[in-house]
């Protein structure tokens, strides 16, 4: 018989867990930022589970890259908007 391939969650947080020295010499506030980047790895589990990635810190940096883009395209958007609202009212 073939070797069971481990489920990714599983694999998820054991990953997450190995960053658990880093994250305890942060401070306070980049520790709650620290674990919003590893809320993004487990938002994108879905894909991370096709992926299929050797080493699983791969998938949890590309998951933060995707958010944090997704948050550069939103602000982005605020800010032409914002530009917009600028020169109608210079116009007036």
């Amino acid at each position: 018989m073939g070797r069971t391939i481990p489920s990714f969650r599983p694999l998820l947080n054991d990953e997450i867990k190995s960053w658990e020295d880093f994250k305890r010499g942060l401070k306070l506030d980049e520790k709650e930022l620290f674990d919003n980047l590893m809320n993004y790895a487990k938002i994108h589990a879905d894909a991370g589970s096709l992926a299929v990635r050797p080493v699983i810190s791969e998938y949890i940096f590309m998951s933060i890259l995707i958010e944090q883009q997704k948050l550069i395209n939103q602000l982005k958007k605020e800010l032409e908007e914002l530009k917009q609202k600028v020169m109608v009212l210079e116009e007036s």
